[in-house]
């Protein structure tokens, strides 16, 4: 298992929702796993048009790419958000209050990066999730 260290220095301030501003880490490997979207294995688009099932779908894409790789929540040391609304960051923030404490029942919340993007791979996609994992 990796030595992965969250941490949020006071120097930086309270992060602004359910991230933190520092991963330190030593690890043997990493996994850097491509964005994911709201597609299920046969490439159907999963909840078009509902924010919050196509959040649940990314993380699930997320979880399933750790599993496959020998990982879980825990080896996660940094995440990169793309949204395509910007009246999407509150519907995201919430859903991620009601279920990171359960992916993260630790409290520490990888570090991520949230971006407003023109459109994704698809028009009907609203969210995509990047990740880097420490094995």
């Amino acid at each position: 298992m990796p030595n992965i260290d969250i941490q949020n220095p006071a120097v930086l301030g309270k992060p602004m929702g359910q991230y933190s501003q520092i991963t330190r880490v030593k690890a043997s490997e990493f996994l850097f796993i491509a964005g994911q979207l709201a597609g299920d294995r046969d490439g159907n688009i999963v909840g078009a048009g509902d924010f919050d099932a196509q959040c649940t779908q990314v993380f699930a894409n997320v979880a399933a790419a750790l599993a496959s790789q020998g990982a879980g929540w825990a080896n996660v040391v940094q995440f990169t958000t793309y949204l395509v609304h910007s009246q999407d960051i509150a519907r995201f923030m919430t859903w991620r209050l009601r279920e990171f404490p359960r992916m993260f029942p630790d409290g520490k919340y990888p570090p991520n990066t949230l971006l407003i993007v023109d459109r994704l791979v698809q028009e009907p996609f609203l969210v995509e999730v990047q990740t880097v994992a420490a094995l």
